[in-house]
């Protein structure tokens, strides 16, 4: 099977343009034989970069203006705002996993958080995982997700999980997913570099499976100029603001495909979805190596929210 990771931008903080791209970006994939496409984290509308570039003090007033942007460019899955790319899941039967900032329709209607979709082969959501964990500024921006959606989902393409970024780093939310039998482990980021693909290595070792690591690559000159404080943000057009790094690993090895540094396009590889259960004969994690005696851990996946109306 062939799969595609996404190495370009999004229309930086335009919803309706990045989805168009997205739509666009999943039938190219499907053009070239893939059967699964992922997308970074928060690609849907961008990833909120500004948090990390203006300081807190001073750029208070501009990190507001930029979340209202950003706000109001988020996906809202009450609305139903990701039909145009679960369409074109349906039409290509092809799998997608897309991060996206996703805004909470159904109970603040204001609350952002960064989430990662899986969607089936037949246009289905199988899951909508936010981020347990902000990292440092990010708390700025998003809220805090839940183990509801620590999930590890069958799909046309095999069993498929997703953590974002620096969850990553999390052990307990890794063996949350290893536990379920996982396939293909996703991992959208805006993290790059040496230190970030020597994890995505020992994540294909330690779980004995294939790993998606990918970050939006986008150069300064890929912002729009109507982004407000553009100037400031990105003085350099030149600069790359992220150099992408896509890159896949195998079950138990090395890399297979990239990394894809400091370019636009897709990474394709080709995989085969069954190395990954028979490489966890000689190290399985969650199996003859898990020793329950010693350790345990317990996930609660309970749904949490700050209110409940009785007679509902």
């Amino acid at each position: 099977m062939k799969i595609a990771v996404v190495q370009y931008p999004p229309v930086y903080l335009d919803k309706a343009r990045s989805i168009e791209r997205a739509v666009d970006l999943v039938a190219e994939a499907a053009g070239q034989g893939c059967g699964l496409v992922v997308f970074p984290e928060a690609w849907l509308p961008g990833y909120p970069t500004f948090v990390w570039r203006l300081s807190p003090g001073a750029g208070m007033q501009k990190t507001d203006a930029l979340f209202a942007l950003s706000q109001a460019n988020s996906i809202d899955l009450s609305k139903d705002d990701l039909a145009p790319v679960k369409a074109a899941a349906r039409e290509h039967s092809v799998v997608v996993v897309l991060g996206h900032q996703e805004l909470d329709g159904a109970v603040s209607g204001s609350t952002l958080f960064n989430s990662v979709a899986i969607i089936d082969a037949d246009g289905t959501l199988l899951n909508n995982h936010r981020k347990l964990m902000p990292t440092n500024p990010e708390r700025m921006v998003w809220g805090f997700g839940d183990g509801s959606t620590l999930n590890v989902v069958e799909t046309a393409v095999g069993r498929v999980g997703a953590l974002l970024c620096w969850e990553n780093y999390m052990p307990l939310a890794r063996f949350a997913l290893y536990a379920q039998n996982i396939d293909i482990y996703c991992a959208p980021t805006w993290d790059s570099g040496a230190t970030w693909l020597a994890t995505m290595q020992h994540i294909a070792r330690e779980g004995g499976c294939w790993v998606v690591g990918c970050a939006s690559s986008i150069k300064a000159s890929d912002v729009p100029e109507a982004v407000p404080f553009r100037e400031e943000l990105f003085p350099n057009p030149e600069e790359w603001v992220n150099p992408g790094d896509a890159v896949v690993y195998k079950p138990f090895g090395g890399a297979l495909a990239g990394p894809m540094h400091k370019e636009q396009g897709l990474l394709v590889a080709e995989i085969d979805v069954a190395e990954a259960r028979a490489s966890r004969r000689k190290f399985d994690v969650c199996g003859h190596y898990a020793r329950p005696d010693v350790f345990t851990l317990r996930v609660n996946r309970a749904r949490q929210s700050p209110i409940a109306f009785d007679g509902d």
